[in-house]
């Protein structure tokens, strides 16, 4: 797997497209903090979106949200996100994302079967 960090500038950009591209692809949500240990939140949920909420730089957060019904639905906010790398299999398609925190948690969105973009472009 290659890793890769997206810089800051570019997160906008990269959330609205990563969002289009892997809407309704099935994944699973884990937060790591160093209290608690590692929690999942989420499992093989479709993707909904991802976004940066960013109304000021003192409130800057990245909003994940997963599930497409009312029971199943689930959103998560990184508040004072820091840092985003991109994990991809040695094919090329995306794994999984994992966000940092101010606060030193991490969240890390996988995917159940990552897939080639080229293989799912334009299937609904």
């Amino acid at each position: 797997m290659s890793t890769q960090e997206i810089p800051r500038t570019q997160w906008h950009t990269f959330f609205d497209a990563f969002s289009r591209q892997h809407g309704g692809w099935l994944a699973s949500l884990e937060v790591f903090a160093n209290t608690l240990g590692a929690q999942p939140e989420a499992e093989e949920l479709p993707l909904e979106g991802i976004s940066l909420d960013a109304p000021d730089a003192d409130s800057e957060a990245i909003v994940i949200t997963l599930g497409d019904t009312p029971d199943a639905h689930v959103t998560h906010t990184i508040h004072q996100p820091t840092h985003l790398w991109l994990q991809r299999t040695p094919e090329g398609a995306d794994a999984s994302i994992e966000i940092q925190a101010e606060d030193d948690s991490s969240t890390l969105l996988r995917f159940r079967s990552p897939t080639l973009p080229d293989f799912v472009d334009g299937i609904v």
